[in-house]
């Protein structure tokens, strides 16, 4: 089974009042989510606004778990705290669930939008000029504290 349908069926668990949790891979939600070691809480796409982690459908092809950067109407601009310039979009529909928290390999569920990751997403994101020279550092090891 290919990770589309895998996340198919999370999405529809998911809608189906279940508890999901979806393993991450990747690096580009360092250093807020670390692929291969952390896991993410998903919950149905209410509240949608900018800073929120999304997952969605994007190109019609493929599922992203990124951190939502715009929203004009219907049209919702995505992008990964680890990426430098690459962006997705979808329309708000293709967004089918939110992550709420993030469960580290210590299996401690850590609450994605608390006072203190919100700033620290904030800061982050205004950092975008030079995350190129801060991701070359070994952030996989980094541990964010709530």
């Amino acid at each position: 089974m290919n990770d589309n349908k895998i996340i198919d069926e999370a999405v529809a668990l998911m809608n189906d009042g279940y508890s999901v949790t979806l393993p991450v891979s990747g690096r580009s939600m360092l250093p807020f989510i670390i692929g291969g070691r952390e896991s993410v809480i998903l919950a149905p796409p209410a509240g949608l606004k900018r800073g929120i982690v999304a997952l969605a459908w994007v190109e019609n092809r493929r599922y992203v778990l990124h951190r939502i950067e715009r929203i004009d109407g219907d049209r919702v601009t995505l992008m990964g705290d680890g990426n430098l310039a690459g962006r997705e979009y979808c329309s708000v529909a293709d967004v089918k669930a939110i992550a709420t928290h993030v469960v580290d390999s210590k299996h401690q569920r850590h609450y994605l939008y608390s006072h203190w990751r919100k700033t620290a997403s904030a800061v982050w994101w205004k950092l975008l000029p030079i995350r190129k020279y801060l991701l070359k550092f070994d952030v996989s090891n980094f541990k964010l504290k709530n």
